[in-house]
């Protein structure tokens, strides 16, 4: 399987609590991301969100697309959203949520590898183009939660954490 960890920045001039609601609100995402295709509540969870599980559709600019779920698997207000995924792509996605200022900082961290047999066998060769497609999709989100909020996007990034030229980063 092909490993995969990576890690998006936003920064947005919104108050941290609309930010935070409108990621949070995952099952309307495909309204403002034009990443997502879809997204399907499985199960509920229980009253703070634990356990539920939700079922995602992704469609970047190569022409496949990816389907899995996420269940919740730590909800902390205001601060951290983890989950662990099953399906075309396994491992621990978590958003980790700050202030600096008028600033709301976002972070998504996303440690994952492959199941499909086709994506990992040519990963070798076409880790880069798939990096790339995640890369385009995370700023297509931060560009969209932006416009949904009608805030300024003050900047995005995306970083490789697996390769050899990544300067180690802090916690926000």
């Amino acid at each position: 399987m092909a490993d995969y960890h990576l890690l998006a920045i936003w920064r947005i001039q919104a108050p941290l609590e609309h930010v935070y609601l409108v990621i949070q609100n995952s099952l309307c995402w495909p309204d403002w991301w034009p990443g997502v295709q879809k997204v399907e509540e499985v199960e509920t969870g229980d009253a703070d969100g634990i356990n539920n599980v939700r079922r995602y559709f992704w469609k970047g600019t190569l022409p496949y697309r990816m389907v899995f779920e996420v269940r919740a698997t730590r909800i902390d207000n205001l601060e951290v959203i983890e989950g662990t995924a099953e399906g075309d792509l396994e491992g621990i996605g978590r958003w980790h949520f700050a202030r600096q200022g008028a600033l709301s900082i976002v972070q998504y961290e996303w440690h994952v590898r492959s199941t499909r047999w086709w994506m990992n066998l040519i990963a070798p060769f076409a880790r880069s183009l798939f990096i790339r497609n995640h890369t385009r999709i995370m700023a297509q989100g931060a560009e969209g939660l932006a416009r949904r909020l009608g805030a300024r996007l003050v900047s995005q990034e995306s970083i490789d954490l697996m390769a050899d030229n990544v300067p180690s980063r802090g916690a926000i």
